[in-house]
């Protein structure tokens, strides 16, 4: 019965990923919309947005009605597409095909970890958490800094820990059901993969994507 969960959750991810890259990408091939968005302020609006949605998605969708998380996450999905749109402007589309396709099996290959290993993860989920803390550290630092060696290992720390994320939050999301409708966790196990998958991919493309000349 766990098991039957799953294919809500995936289902509600890909959908979520879906409206992400359609958004960025006709925002990507429409001059003014991104002169709006990475000029006329707009950016930080979004951002911001994000970050206000990300916490009452985490913290309150418990207590939220199948539908209102529904239609927060898929909001959530547009705004960050709004947000990564620059992708397609700065990178080949061939390189953010291939690095798409190499987040997803590697996706794949930590999910089936997360469902299938005998151990108890949940302890890894402290020692993910401190290192996403780290991680942030290590950008704001590199703010002032500008070092492309920090800006290197911060992507292979943040590749290593959110794969871990992966598998954490699979078994995570398993060990949840009928502790909240079914509706509800599936979005916030959506939510939480998607959010893996997101931050994997910018890292890969950030590491191994070809720029445009």
């Amino acid at each position: 019965m766990k098991k039957k969960i799953l294919p809500q959750v995936f289902g509600w991810m890909f959908l979520g990923l879906l409206i992400t890259f359609i958004s960025a990408y006709i925002v990507s091939i429409n001059t003014n919309m991104l002169i709006k968005i990475y000029s006329g302020g707009f950016y930080w609006v979004f951002v911001i947005a994000e970050l206000i949605l990300a916490g009452v998605l985490s913290i309150r969708i418990g207590k939220m009605k199948g539908i209102t998380a529904t239609c927060l996450y898929l909001f959530y999905t547009f705004l960050t597409g709004l947000t990564l749109s620059l992708i397609f402007v700065a990178y080949e589309m061939s390189s953010i095909i291939i690095v798409f396709l190499v987040t997803s099996l590697l996706f794949g290959i930590f999910a089936l970890i997360g469902k299938f290993t005998k151990i108890d993860l949940s302890k890894l989920g402290t020692y993910l958490f401190m290192g996403l803390i780290g991680i942030l550290i290590l950008y704001l630092i590199n703010i002032f800094i500008a070092n492309e060696t920090i800006d290197m290992i911060g992507c292979i720390l943040g590749i290593i820990i959110f794969l871990g994320y992966v598998a954490f939050d699979i078994q995570r999301i398993l060990k949840s059901e009928g502790t909240l409708e079914n509706r509800n966790l599936a979005i916030i196990g959506a939510f939480s993969l998607y959010l893996d998958f997101i931050n994997i991919f910018i890292d890969l493309l950030n590491l191994f994507g070809n720029s445009k000349d």
